[in-house]
């Protein structure tokens, strides 16, 4: 039997309650349940005046805004309006009634130029959301897994000009200048000269070493970078077999449960070891034991920061960079006693100097190696003589190496597919985080806050509805 609708339902008056139309298991209902949101009052009270101009929109009305926008990955703020219009649910997490206008799409932007700029009001949120997990005892900070994702910036990659890269000093440029210095007098050499030079190639002599195993992080002055003319604070992002595009890499800090406990973002074109102090520094005095960290981030600098601070690094295993046919770096044995090299034909490599990326250089004897049987497997130079660095740190990274090997730390670094990917995946996949309609660092640091402040936030509130069900 057909049943025909008609129209007559659409023109139907009735008496209706918002509460009704939601249904008790709805993921906004439950959020909503799990935090107190007067919160936002106390954080923003200052932005407004006591007793002049008219009535503003509701400061929570008004954070609820993007925060449904980044919860349900909508495109926009135009096109989350238009879903606000028209979905009884999310009328009812902003507290309108069903013939209540809502407001115009730019009104959150107006209200962000014009009170919310240059302040530091959405990690403010996104931390009072994680003391929230803190206080239900769901946080475990003693191993912390950190990595960096890159999200695409809204900029032309046609729309460029090149301009001169000024890198921002190094975290511990001071500090290994010092040890250079040091170390260099303990060797009875000079000190180096200050000046400006892109002489990075000392000790290049030994052919087919490879220096740069740990200085990724090390600036190349006189180069120049791609700015974008459309978004400046972004920067030329190429990974892989990717498109080369502009990007902003947001540095990211979980425990093992998932829980997001810290950002830092940053132009996608600089390297991971040298933008993690920045994050390091929102995450000391959390009690962190154990840092998680892919290859990105094994540097001594990075080493000697982290076992400093009492914190055991757990790095990767990194493949030596050498050429095929030549002889890997830990077949040359270091003898600390008497500070030398010994090749694997048992001839010696004797301290050299130490350049200004804080490597030390030991060099072989050419006239030696010139008639020695494994020359072809050991360098490849014109003088034959065969150099091999090791950092002023190196040490450091020793040490990294034996927690490397320690029962359980292999175990432990393969959760990081578990916490920190797990957190980027999902963030890309349902909370819009795979490019971002912001411009300028610190408009996406309030997107990168508000999403992983609506991850915790939605974790949190799924284990609250848990518990109420467990008790019922």
């Amino acid at each position: 039997m057909i049943t025909e609708q008609n129209e007559k339902a659409r023109k139907q008056i009735e008496f209706v309650c918002t509460d009704d139309l939601v249904p008790q298991d709805h993921l906004l209902r439950i959020i909503d349940k799990a935090i107190d949101w007067s919160f936002i009052y106390d954080l923003v009270r200052d932005k407004y005046s006591p007793d002049q101009g008219r009535p503003s929109i509701d400061p929570v009305t008004l954070i609820k805004i993007p925060l449904i926008q980044y919860l349900y990955g909508i495109k926009s703020m135009r096109q989350t309006i238009k879903e606000i219009e028209v979905n009884v649910a999310f009328r009812w997490f902003l507290g309108l009634e069903l013939y209540d206008k809502v407001p115009h799409f730019s009104t959150f932007g107006k209200n962000y130029s014009r009170r919310f700029e240059d302040t530091d009001l959405f990690e403010q949120i996104f931390q009072h959301i994680l003391e929230e997990c803190y206080r239900f005892k769901l946080v475990d900070p003693t191993e912390i897994f950190v990595d960096a994702t890159h999200v695409k910036a809204r900029a032309n990659n046609k729309k460029m000009q090149r301009r001169i890269a000024q890198q921002e000093a190094l975290f511990y440029e001071e500090m290994l200048r010092k040890e250079i210095s040091s170390d260099r007098a303990a060797h009875g050499k000079k000190p180096l000269k200050d000046k400006d030079d892109d002489n990075h190639s000392s000790g290049s002599s030994g052919g087919n070493d490879k220096f740069e195993d740990y200085t990724d992080d090390v600036p190349l002055d006189g180069k120049t970078i791609k700015c974008s003319t459309t978004d400046p604070e972004s920067g030329w992002f190429r990974k892989g077999e990717h498109k080369h595009v502009f990007a902003y890499g947001i540095e990211t800090a979980c425990d093992k449960n998932g829980w997001i406990l810290g950002f830092d973002v940053n132009p996608g074109n600089e390297h991971d070891s040298r933008t993690f102090k920045g994050l390091y520094d929102k995450l000391q005095n959390i009690g962190m034991e154990k840092c998680v960290v892919d290859a990105g981030y094994k540097t001594p600098a990075i080493a000697k920061l982290l076992l400093d601070d009492g914190v055991k690094p757990v790095f990767p295993y990194k493949a030596p960079m050498t050429k095929d046919g030549f002889f890997k770096k830990y077949e040359y044995v270091y003898d600390e006693y008497n500070d030398c090299y010994i090749c694997p034909n048992d001839q010696i490599l004797k301290y050299s100097t130490t350049n200004r990326d804080g490597y030390k250089e030991y060099k072989s004897c050419g006239h030696i190696c010139e008639k020695c049987e494994f020359l072809g497997q050991c360098t490849a130079s014109k003088n034959h003589v065969k150099v091999v660095t090791r950092h002023v740190w190196e040490e450091y990274m020793e040490t990294c190496e034996d927690i490397r090997h320690t029962l359980g730390m292999k175990d432990l670094y393969s959760h990081r597919k578990e916490t920190i990917e797990r957190i980027f995946g999902t963030a890309k996949e349902n909370h819009g985080f795979r490019y971002t309609q912001m411009y300028g660092k610190a408009r996406m640091t309030m997107k990168v806050a508000l999403t992983f402040a609506c991850m915790n936030l939605k974790k949190l509130a799924k284990i609250q509805q848990e518990w109420e069900l467990e008790m019922a």
